[in-house]
């Protein structure tokens, strides 16, 4: 009962990844159905039921477009580990607010740049223009796709299947 299931929508999209006993109380509850099934088999005292690997949905469920969590780990992939004033690249990175905190500017993803020590401790307090530095790329919130949210779970051989579902092909 330790393995994880692909979660559908109608229409096939994606959905989310959820353990097996939900699976299955969301397929026996008539309200999904088995897709792909899993080599396992779980058993019970009268029955051997297969483990499903992927489920759909019954109905069609509106869900919010998936967001990137804003962290520091984030901001440096977003800006490739390059200093976003001089263009430096490196792992000795410093976050910057292009609007300094003290003067009203926000922790999102909009105000957040990776910097360099030199670059940063130049900037100081100031806003780029006034420090007279130009930013590489405009800062922004990087979007959420397939393959970042679950390509985690790709790695283990049991959900080789998803990869038709999540449309990235075999390698």
């Amino acid at each position: 009962m330790d393995g994880v299931v692909l979660v559908l929508s109608q229409n096939y999209e994606p959905l989310n990844v959820c353990n097996v006993p939900r699976a299955f109380r969301l397929v026996f509850g008539s309200k999904a159905e088995v897709v792909e099934y899993d080599h396992q088999e779980i058993r019970s005292i009268r029955a051997i039921h297969r483990a499903p690997s992927v489920i759909r949905l019954q109905h069609q469920i509106r869900r919010p477009r998936p967001r990137v969590k804003l962290s520091r780990r984030e901001v440096f992939e977003r800006d490739r580990h390059t200093c976003q004033y001089c263009g430096k690249v490196g792992h000795d990175l410093t976050l910057d607010h292009v609007l300094p905190r003290h003067r009203g500017g926000a922790h999102t993803w909009e105000n957040l740049v990776a910097a360099c020590r030199p670059c940063n401790h130049r900037k100081g307090g100031r806003t780029p223009e006034e420090a007279r530095m130009r930013m590489l790329r405009p800062p922004h919130e990087p979007r959420s796709d397939v393959f970042s949210l679950f390509s985690p779970y790709l790695q283990d051989t049991r959900n080789e299947a998803w990869r038709d579902y999540l449309f990235l092909g075999r390698n």
